[in-house]
Order: structure tokens, then C-alpha cells, then sequence
């Protein structure tokens, strides 16, 4: 065995999302042979890949087949998020992936969703930040067990001072419920608003993140177009549930983002509260609120479809408790998550290698 015929070999295994082998996406590395060992390296575009096994297996049986029958093959895999940002002295340089959570309207379980994806992409070993930028309506401080707690300060090299946001579960979340009395409504006009997601962007510590979600608020207005005009948004999941008045209005924060002058990729959908599945009955599903709705949705407009989330109990509780599914024990929500995170991470590793680069957007409006 020879390097050169282990690499000829692993030519013919393809990235089942990128359609390109192996070898041309330079994904092999460190390859050492010993004998009839060999080893090497496959570096994923996302610590979240739910494709390990399958290119595991076509590697190995690639080098059984056509280098060595009885070859003891170790395959090994580290990551490195896939990300098109260039310019790492652009604002958020340090952030690979900024993806934005949107639904057409309230109640739709869009927060639960950002919260439980930007954990489960965390327990797949990337670095998660999650920005809270429903400033009228924060829940992430409540989600995630934090209320009450005060952010520090830092100062910068340049002097600046910068709000550190407060980690728990691995992921760095920022809110206004942490800097606001709870009791307090937040009365703001358009520009107000607009100003405090600014500082959110420029004046929050996130440091070096594979993936920052933002919570966005429901509906298409003022804060959606502050985002995608303050950074360069790598892309949009849309959250809907399977009844015809949620997806009436996901079809509008499909169509906001789909416009000319926008240009944010929309990674996928996903369709929350797809049935009630209760504790006692796990096998069993109750379509509550119709059915396919989310999913019939996103072949209308061509879209990825990322998965469905079960209406489970313990998925509220959680959220109440400051404890979301994704960092409890319920095998249920969690392999749901698990599978929509995995199919958001496989979307976004394939807009980065098959789309622009993204971009602040100039919105005259």
C-alpha cells in the first residue's frame, strides 16, 4: 500500500452533499500505513455531520476493494466548519455562520427551535453563539435558566468597552431580558429598537463561533432588515407549524427573504408541532394541527425540508424550567433536534459551497 493508491482509492468516494470525491475537497489528511494498517483523517465541513458513518463505511470499503483485500483500515474524523466569509475584519470576521431563525408569526415555537439548534450544534462540538434579538419579546434568558443574571464588561485592545455574553450549555447567549427589568415593558420606537440589535452585533464579546443563531421576532419588519443590513447573514430557517394559518404567514417570511434585493439564502423549513406524541404512548402520534403541512409547504416554494418537531410535553416544561430538550433527558425531542440540527448543518455546508458569498445587504426601503 502506497499513499498515492490510498488517495487514488479514496477518489472514488464522494461527499454524499457536496457531489464532489473526497480527494478534490482535500478532506483527507494525515494518512499513515503500517503494514496492512492504514490511517487517515477526514476532515467534515461541520462537527454536526450526521454523515459520518456513511463516508466511514465507503472509505473503508473503497480501500478493501481496490488497494488491499485484507488492509485494517482506521478512519479518524476532525472538523472544520465550511464558512464563505473572506474578510475576517468585516463585522462578526470571527463568526463562520450567521443563521437567522424567522417565523411568519408568534406562537409558533420559533424560539424553542433556535434554542434546542444552537445546543444540539454545540453537542456536535461546534462553537454556538445564540443572539436573542426579539427585543420586544425575549425568551432565550428564560430558555436557557439565566434570567436574572447580569452580563460583565471587557475592554478590548482598543479600549472599547464590550458586554460578555453569559454561557450555559456550552452556548454564549446574549438577550435584552438580561439587561432590562423583567417587570418592565420595553416601549420603543422603530430607530430605538434598531439601535440595540446594532449593539448587539458590534458591542457583544462573541469571539470566534462556527455558528451564531438569531432569534429573530415574528413576522417581517424593522429588525429583520436591521440583521441582514448590519451583518452578512449566511442564511434563514424558517420555523412553521402544520396549520393553514401558521403557514399562510410562513409564506410570508419565505417570500421577505426570496425577494431580489434581499438575497439571503433560505436554508430550509422546519415544521414545528408536527403531533402530539404523549409520554406514556411513544409510538403513538395525534396530528393536532393538521398534517404534512410544513412539509407540503416546502415543496410549493422548493425548499429544503429540515425535519419535524413533536408537540411533546417535556419540550414546554423545559423551556419553563430553563432546561430545553436538547439538554434534558428525553430520548424523544432530543433525536428530532438531533436530526434537524444535522439536516440544518448539512444545508448550510451546501450553500456555502454552492452559493455567493453573503453579504450586508443595501436595502432602500
Amino acid at each position: 500500500m502506497t499513499t498515492e493508491a490510498i488517495l487514488q482509492a479514496l477518489s472514488n468516494v464522494q461527499e454524499p452533499d457536496l457531489g464532489k470525491d473526497l480527494v478534490t475537497l482535500n478532506m483527507i489528511k494525515d494518512i499513515a500505513i503500517n503494514g496492512d494498517q492504514v490511517s487517515f483523517t477526514v476532515v467534515l465541513t461541520t462537527p454536526a455531520c450526521p454523515m459520518k458513518d456513511m463516508i466511514k463505511n465507503a472509505c473503508i470499503n473503497a480501500i478493501t476493494l481496490l488497494v488491499k483485500k485484507d488492509a485494517k483500515v482506521t478512519v479518524n474524523f476532525s472538523s472544520q466548519t465550511s464558512s464563505n466569509r473572506m474578510d475576517p475584519k468585516t463585522v462578526l470576521g470571527s463568526v463562520k455562520n450567521i443563521i437567522a431563525v424567522v417565523s411568519g408569526k408568534g406562537g409558533v415555537g420559533k424560539s424553542t427551535v433556535a434554542a434546542n439548534l444552537a445546543i444540539a450544534l454545540g453537542a456536535g462540538g461546534a462553537k454556538v453563539g445564540l443572539m436573542d434579538a426579539d427585543i420586544y419579546g425575549p425568551s432565550q434568558h428564560i430558555m436557557f435558566g439565566i434570567r436574572g443574571e447580569r452580563p460583565m464588561m471587557r475592554e478590548n485592545e482598543e479600549g472599547k468597552g464590550l458586554i460578555v455574553p453569559i454561557e450555559k450549555f456550552g452556548i454564549k447567549v446574549m438577550s435584552i431580558g438580561l439587561l432590562i427589568d423583567e417587570k418592565q415593558a420595553v416601549v420603543w420606537r422603530g430607530p430605538m429598537v434598531s439601535s440595540a440589535i446594532r449593539q448587539f452585533v458590534s458591542e457583544v464579546d462573541w469571539g470566534a463561533l462556527d455558528y451564531l443563531i438569531i432569534d429573530m421576532p415574528p413576522g417581517t419588519g424593522d429588525i429583520h432588515l436591521t440583521i441582514v443590513q448590519s451583518v452578512p447573514v449566511t442564511g434563514v430557517i424558517v420555523v412553521t407549524t402544520p396549520q393553514l394559518i401558521a403557514l399562510a404567514d410562513a409564506k410570508k417570511g419565505v417570500a421577505m427573504f426570496s425577494q431580489a434585493q434581499l438575497k439571503v439564502p433560505i436554508i430550509g423549513l422546519v415544521e414545528n408541532m408536527s403531533y402530539f406524541t404523549p409520554a406514556e404512548l411513544p409510538d403513538n402520534k395525534y396530528y393536532i394541527f393538521g398534517k404534512d403541512g410544513g412539509k407540503d409547504l416546502a415543496d410549493e416554494f422548493d425548499l429544503p425540508f429540515l425535519g419535524q418537531i413533536p408537540l411533546v410535553q417535556s419540550i414546554r416544561e423545559g423551556g419553563d424550567q430553563g432546561i430545553p430538550a436538547m439538554a434534558a433527558d428525553d430520548a424523544i425531542s432530543r433525536k428530532a433536534f438531533e436530526e434537524f440540527a444535522g439536516n440544518a448543518a448539512r444545508g448550510i455546508a451546501m450553500r456555502n459551497a454552492n452559493l455567493p458569498v453573503s453579504q450586508i445587504q443595501e436595502i432602500l426601503v
